[in-house]
């Protein structure tokens, strides 16, 4: 028996140095070695159907390649309900899908209660307003995580995030409750709101650096607080606390200026000419901004809206809420309710009726077909291109980064069948302007909905009894670098 487990060992040893043998010297086990490379290498055959593929793949996209023939023909564009809409937004170069959607929203409201030839809010008025937010969110963090060392997660996840163009619905709600709305005209849209990226750049830069200088007047200070008397310490430390809030005081003045450069200063007054759908002049008056809001809109936007999501990660009928996402410090954390699709829609369906539009998020870019304006499962076929499967469901593309909310538009529309009283297909307003899509809007399909929808903002009074109840619940609170709660751009 000692033999036999002698002569095992001997031979595993023996075989195991001739695989080292084979690797490269201090190379890991686990790489691939001349024998794996050569296995894997039969995966292309070099046979025809792979040398036209091939050939195909060196000078088209993908994309182009992949597109399904069997699904070529335009979508069917007539829809059971529709909310009454007129005009498109153009984001542009910018990230402010969440500005735009939230307030083509408002718009279509407004346009529709008082018998507007069209209108269009100024985004570049809240936008301004977005970022100085932001700039003081972020210097505020920095301030509130000053004793943390720069290595922890927060600390760092400050950092790496000061402000972007991206957002959500209650960066729209904080932001015109505290602010007032304007028309386009009152501020309207310069080069650098049309075009953001560079912009955006200096400010992460200057923030980054501010960010630095009033953590290390912390260490500089509280250094010196440690070679006072005790008795000294408690006061010492309320000065420091009022030296930093100078400092950030100091700094936002800076981000204020030169974001007046860019976008201009915004309007602390202006006067508005209100024509009905015949162009005749129904008045004329001066506003502020939360005037011009109260007259026109003058909804409770902070209360009368709840926000839902379709996170198969997480458990259903749950409040979630997300530490730091949020536009505002003084404001409110994104709190949202997790819901299964089919409750979604329920809502959707009943507001959509009732001909009010919602704020509605996604993952715009899986299977969007740009010239035909649809997002649609059938679209294109990259199993049949790539000869590979591609069969993660929902929750597994979420749980591994594969999918997860980039865009959000103005949800107007759904088609629902009449036999099953199921909806067929749906339609969003987008902010790429007219020529964009199907006349400036995307047709999705129920199927696409399913997989790749995941947040809808509806007032309360299409929400469902069980939703009500829920939005009472304490919220869970989950991590700022949470990966799926990135703000849509």
């Amino acid at each position: 028996m000692k033999r036999y487990f002698f002569a095992a060992a001997l031979a595993a040893l023996l075989s195991g140095s001739a695989a080292m043998a084979q690797q490269p010297a201090g190379s890991p086990e686990g790489g691939i070695s001349a024998e794996m490379l050569a296995q894997i290498s039969k995966g292309y055959e070099g046979n025809a159907a792979d040398k036209a593929l091939k050939n195909a793949l060196a000078g088209t996209s993908i994309a182009t390649l992949a597109i399904n023939a069997e699904n070529a023909a335009m979508i069917d564009t007539h829809f059971s309900d529709r909310v009454k809409t007129k005009g498109i937004t153009d984001q542009k170069s910018s990230g402010r899908c969440w500005l735009f959607t939230g307030l083509n929203v408002l718009r279509a409201k407004m346009i529709d209660k008082y018998d507007l030839p069209g209108m269009e809010f100024s985004q570049n008025y809240l936008f301004f307003y977005d970022q100085l937010e932001k700039a003081n969110l972020f210097l505020q963090g920095v301030i509130d995580t000053k004793e943390l060392p720069f290595e922890d997660r927060k600390v760092d996840w400050l950092f790496s995030n000061p402000l972007s163009d991206g957002g959500q619905f209650t960066g729209v709600s904080n932001l015109i409750t505290k602010y007032g709305l304007v028309p386009a005209e009152a501020m309207p849209e310069t080069f650098q709101t049309d075009n953001t990226a560079q912009m955006a750049n200096l400010l992460k830069l200057k923030l980054r650096e501010d960010g630095l200088l009033l953590r290390r007047a912390y260490e500089e200070g509280h250094a010196k607080l440690a070679k006072r008397p005790k008795k000294d310490v408690e006061r010492g430390l309320k000065e420091l606390d009022a030296q930093l809030q100078a400092m950030k005081v100091q700094q936002l003045s800076e981000i204020y200026r030169f974001l007046t450069l860019c976008f201009g200063e915004p309007p602390v007054e202006f006067e508005w000419t209100r024509c009905n759908s015949k162009n005749e002049i129904v008045s004329r008056k001066k506003y502020t901004p939360k005037s011009f809001y109260d007259e026109f809109i003058g909804e409770d936007l902070e209360n009368n809206y709840v926000m839902i999501m379709n996170d198969p990660c997480r458990e259903y009928g749950k409040v979630y809420e997300i530490d730091y996402d949020r536009h505002v410090y003084d404001g409110h954390n994104w709190l949202y309710i997790n819901l299964p699709v089919e409750r979604i829609k329920e809502m959707a369906v009943a507001s959509i009726k009732d001909n009010v539009a919602m704020y509605f998020s996604c993952d715009v870019g899986k299977f969007f077909s740009r010239t035909k304006g649809t997002l649609d499962l059938a679209n294109f076929d990259y199993e049949s291109l790539a000869g590979m499967t591609f069969g993660m469901n929902k929750k597994e593309r979420v749980m591994t980064h594969a999918s997860g909310s980039s865009h959000a538009m103005t949800l107007i529309a759904v088609d629902v069948c009449q036999e099953t009283g199921k909806p067929v297909k749906w339609m969003v307003e987008n902010s790429w302007g007219p020529a964009s899509g199907y006349k400036g809007c995307l047709i999705m399909t129920d199927e696409w909905f399913n997989e790749y929808m995941f947040r809808l903002v509806v007032n309360k009074k299409y929400a469902t009894p069980e939703v009500l109840k829920a939005a009472k619940q304490k919220p869970i609170l989950l991590p700022c670098w949470d990966p799926m709660f990135m703000g849509e751009e």
